[in-house]
């Protein structure tokens, strides 16, 4: 059976935008868009989804409002910034009790203070990306970039790697891929330091663009004193990347909420209206995992129905590059939503938040009804 949220996956804070023409629609502005890559007129929203190695799935969005779409603009005391939403969604998922081993993002929030200084704050781990080229003040002849402190870690074949440690990386198809990982000193991280910076790269001989990243954590070196002290457990640099990798699942999520569960094709214009539909497409996205993990016919073993809910082996991942019907997608279609399953240790995450998410609708004053026909 699909796990519950435990304390080895993680929280993942990220953004997205989509186009939307006109000013009428709450939100909307010229702003930089990712699904773009540029400045263009649409709305951008903040989110959260948990993760590990083998589900993900939403937790909450929040749009962000332009301080053109304030009166007092950037001066507004309204205005939000997406660091500032993301310090909101991670204590939202606190509050729900939520597990997780660190929070996860790209460097829009790893190079907030705001955002990071919070987090160090109320203790909670988090490992965030930095761009390589991010200044440091520094001696001359000293490093002053993460990527110059990288260059400066010892290297000469995977066979004598010098300061780089290999890190087996494996993947949802089965392939593994070595990584070298190291620790870097750079302008008070280290990791003799409460703030760590690691470099992992699939070359440390030419540090690829595409496949280095660059990191900060608070999570401690396992070799340093202050770890048995921290209230943070510490982390070897082979849990660091394991940790940061499992971002890409936000990516992925955004792919099919987007391309198959209609996240953008909106035709309201209100901020509540808005916030439904995404809440909607969340519900959504958590009962295609929980009805495409118990569907019949994907796995060897045989499934049964117990108490209502399907149980029996879970059926494996399909291979990259093929269809749901390929996989019994039409036995899945006919297969199982569970009448009032009672809660309990059986009730997988997925469920557990979709059910949350519709309660939270559930509470909001409904759209008002039309008396006649539109």
């Amino acid at each position: 059976m699909p796990r519950a949220p435990h304390e080895r996956g993680v929280l993942v804070i990220d953004e997205t935008g989509d186009r939307k023409d006109g000013t009428k629609t709450a939100h909307v502005a010229p702003q930089y868009l990712g699904s773009v890559g540029k400045i263009a007129n649409g709305i951008v929203s903040v989110t959260s989804l948990w993760a590990d190695e083998r589900v993900h799935y939403p937790l909450h969005v929040v749009p962000y409002t332009p301080a053109a779409r304030l009166p007092l603009g950037k001066k507004d005391p309204a205005l939000r910034t997406k660091p500032h939403l993301a310090v909101d969604l991670v204590s939202r998922a606190r509050e729900l009790g939520l597990p997780f081993r660190a929070v996860v993002a790209d460097c829009i929030y790893g190079e907030n203070a705001a955002f990071e200084g919070t987090l160090w704050g109320a203790t909670v781990p988090y490992v965030l990306a930095v761009r390589p080229s991010r200044g440091s003040w520094g001696p001359e002849e000293a490093a002053h970039t993460p990527q110059e402190a990288a260059q400066e870690v010892p290297w000469t074949s995977p066979e004598e790697p010098g300061g780089w440690t290999a890190v087996e990386r494996r993947f949802r198809d089965g392939h593994t891929e070595t990584w070298w990982a190291a620790d870097l000193e750079l302008a008070g991280y280290g990791p003799r330091s409460h703030t760590r910076l690691v470099a992992a790269t699939t070359d440390p001989a030419t540090l690829p663009a595409a496949r280095t990243w660059y990191l900060v954590t608070n999570l401690p070196h396992p070799e340093q004193a202050s770890a048995t002290e921290s209230a943070r457990a510490s982390a070897d640099l082979a849990e660091i990347v394991r940790l940061y990798g499992l971002r890409q699942w936000v990516e992925q999520g955004y792919k099919q909420v987007k391309g198959t569960l209609g996240w953008a094709d909106f035709q309201v214009r209100s901020d509540r209206a808005i916030r439904r539909h995404w809440q909607l497409v969340c519900c959504a996205f958590s009962f295609c995992w929980w009805a495409y993990l118990r569907c019949a016919g994907t796995s060897g073993g045989e499934q049964r129905r117990e108490g209502g809910l399907v149980t029996g082996p879970s059926p494996a991942f399909p291979p990259a590059g093929t269809r749901p019907r390929d996989q019994g997608g039409a036995r899945a279609a006919a297969a199982i939503m569970a009448a009032s399953p009672a809660a309990g240790a059986g009730l997988v995450g997925p469920l557990d938040h979709a059910v949350a998410l519709l309660a939270g609708l559930v509470e909001r004053a409904p759209a008002p009804g039309l008396t006649s026909a539109a």
